[in-house]
């Protein structure tokens, strides 16, 4: 792969890590700002748990990116960006540009969804 375009990934991979990580500190002064328990009404707590929930459940889904986002850099300083890690093989342009944190060319990737099902 082009210096160029590893630089490219290192940009934006770094850029999305950062808008996650504030994203989330955000999350949880906006939690930590709202008890439910202070609100008398109970459909309005109700509501209030179900959003927090769903933010919980969509903290969790940041944090497995965050996760991945930290790998695929690590990848791109060990020279290993865009080589798939099951078949050595390169992972196509298409692919990286669409999920740059994919570790899988896309024949690998669809073998083992099938597998999985």
């Amino acid at each position: 792969m082009r210096r160029q375009d590893l630089v490219h990934y290192r940009q934006a991979l770094s850029a999305q890590l950062s808008m996650l990580l504030s994203q989330g500190e955000q999350a949880i002064h906006q939690r930590a700002s709202v008890d439910s328990e202070d609100i008398p009404d109970p459909n309005d707590r109700a509501t209030i748990e179900t959003d927090r929930g769903r933010d919980l459940r969509l903290q969790e889904r940041d944090q497995r990116l965050i996760a991945k986002i930290q790998i695929a850099l690590q990848r791109i300083e060990e020279g290993t960006f865009g080589v798939c890690e099951s078949c050595g093989g390169p992972i196509g342009e298409a692919r990286l540009r669409a999920r740059p944190v994919t570790n899988q060319c896309i024949e690998c990737k669809t073998e083992a969804e099938q597998a999985q099902r």
